[in-house]
């Protein structure tokens, strides 16, 4: 078992790791990108990674405060469902209506991976080969989706 700050130490050096051996890979638009932080230059959508002692999660979340606009949001992200599925090549679950871990409500489009754990290192290469062809498949997807949300800047 591990202490607070050991996990805290743990996944801070997944996340440096998987940072260091993604920095040499260029976003879709040819720009030098942050995948750990990826910004989607859209207020309120975040690609999120996670990571627990159980599983690992990436997703699209909207947590706009407005319950219509994100709903809107949703509406639109739907719209461009094939061509989500196209570059991703693979099913994702889409959630108009859940809840992050704080209690706030979000939609989310995410894909996950059971029975990894960040915790053991030998599941690292697992989780960064899980995270690395569908991050830059998303990013893939974005450099020509993003102009669909401009009205949402």
């Amino acid at each position: 078992m591990y202490s607070r700050e050991e996990t805290k130490k743990l996944k801070e050096h997944f996340w440096t790791t998987f940072g260091q051996y993604m920095a040499a890979v260029p976003s879709s638009d040819m720009e030098k990108i942050n995948w750990v932080n990826y910004k989607t230059g859209i207020k309120n959508i975040f690609f999120r990674m996670n990571v627990t002692n159980k599983n690992a999660t990436l997703m699209i979340e909207m947590s706009q405060p407005d319950e219509g606009i994100r709903h809107l949001v949703f509406e639109q992200l739907l719209e461009l469902k094939p061509v989500f599925r196209a570059a991703l090549q693979e099913e994702w679950d889409w959630s108009n209506v859940c809840f992050d871990e704080y209690g706030k409500e979000v939609s989310r489009v995410s894909t996950s991976l059971e029975n990894v754990s960040i915790l053991k290192r030998e599941d690292w290469p697992v989780l960064i080969s899980f995270f690395k062809p569908r991050i830059i498949a998303l990013d893939d997807f974005w450099s020509t989706a993003k102009y669909s949300f401009d009205i949402f800047r």
